[in-house]
């Protein structure tokens, strides 16, 4: 089985690319919710990001990747309570999962055969710890996607069902790709995912050419190709496990506290979800760049993935959720 394409080797797509790594430092952060056309590389970057991400170390028979025993929920029965490394997962939620699957459900199979009743773990068991893609989210029924985002903030499953009350942890990075085209988000679930990025299919033929190249060369000659963007992959890595231990020390002025604040009365964003993101994803990137200090120039950098999609919409101004942000940040920021 191939590794999946280096992330360094995407041509591109900067926004989404570092929307990604971000949540990758903090996924605190909360979900990415990547919008544009197909075949522009959505669910390869995530595989990307997650196979260059450090193998987590998980008890071998632990359907929900605790790293302890001990952390193991009380209804999981552990065949082997042995420490195995694994990549970081990423689960695939089709369109059409329904909602036992999503979240778990009675063991049928084993209720009837031996007449106990047991749980059987959903996709959110097997995400925990890593990632959890869905693509086409705007076509995702409602409910699900409510249940999704609900357990992404909290961080636990609870399943009370069928006279089963089970709990288990569920920490993922939420992905969600689609083309709005095909439909839209309703805006209270838009406001639930911490960034949003638009990705566009590239206009100059240069930069078309060299993602058909790479591309071409990732299929032929797999080894040498991985290869080449071995060590540019393994400095991302490096730089993201250095951001995560330099984030909580990360100096935040009481100032930036006010910008924040400032930018999202100007843009007219509901409720304080905005400025946490903002201030959240501002400290990630400065960890991520180096620095020790909050500065106005990462507001200025994240505020268009980290707001776009809070937006209420304007008749009257037909300039882009990105124009605008970008105007009333400097408007505000000087």
């Amino acid at each position: 089985m191939k590794t999946p394409f280096p992330f360094s080797a995407i041509v591109g797509q900067t926004a989404m690319k570092q929307a990604m790594i971000l949540t990758a430092v903090d996924p605190g952060i909360g979900g990415v919710l990547v919008f544009g056309d197909r075949g522009t590389g959505k669910s390869t970057a995530v595989r990307a990001l997650a196979a260059l991400l450090p193998p987590i170390r998980v008890v071998e028979t632990c359907p929900v990747n605790s790293p302890k025993s001990a952390e193991c929920p009380d209804w999981a029965e552990l065949g082997s309570k042995k420490l195995v490394t694994r990549p970081t997962p990423v689960i695939d939620l089709p369109l059409g999962a329904t909602e036992d699957r999503v979240v778990g459900a009675l063991d049928i199979e084993r209720a009837l055969t031996r007449g106990e009743k047991a749980f059987e773990p959903g996709l959110l068991a097997r995400a925990n710890r890593g990632y959890l893609y869905i693509d086409e989210v705007n076509l995702l029924e409602d409910h699900i996607v409510d249940l999704l985002l609900d357990v992404a903030q909290s961080g636990e499953n609870v399943v009370e069902r069928e006279g089963l009350s089970i709990r288990h942890p569920a920490r993922f990075v939420l992905v969600g790709s689609g083309n709005p085209e095909e439909g839209e988000l309703r805006p209270q679930l838009l406001d639930r995912f911490g960034l949003s990025v638009e990705v566009r299919s590239p206009d100059e033929i240069g930069e078309r050419v060299e993602v058909i190249r790479r591309r071409d060369a990732f299929e032929s000659d797999h080894a040498a190709f991985m290869e080449t963007h071995s060590a540019e992959d393994a400095k991302i890595r490096d730089t993201i496990l250095k951001a995560r231990k330099r984030l909580p020390r990360i100096v935040t002025p009481d100032g930036i506290l006010e910008d924040c604040a400032a930018i999202c009365i100007a843009l007219g964003s509901d409720g304080l979800r905005g400025e946490l993101t903002l201030l959240r994803t501002a400290r990630a990137l400065a960890a991520y760049q180096g620095k020790r200090k909050l500065n106005r120039d990462h507001l200025r950098e994240i505020a268009p993935s980290a707001l776009s999609h809070r937006l209420r919409r304007d008749p009257l101004d037909e300039a882009g959720s990105g124009t605008r942000i970008g105007r009333v940040v400097e408007e505000v920021l000087g």
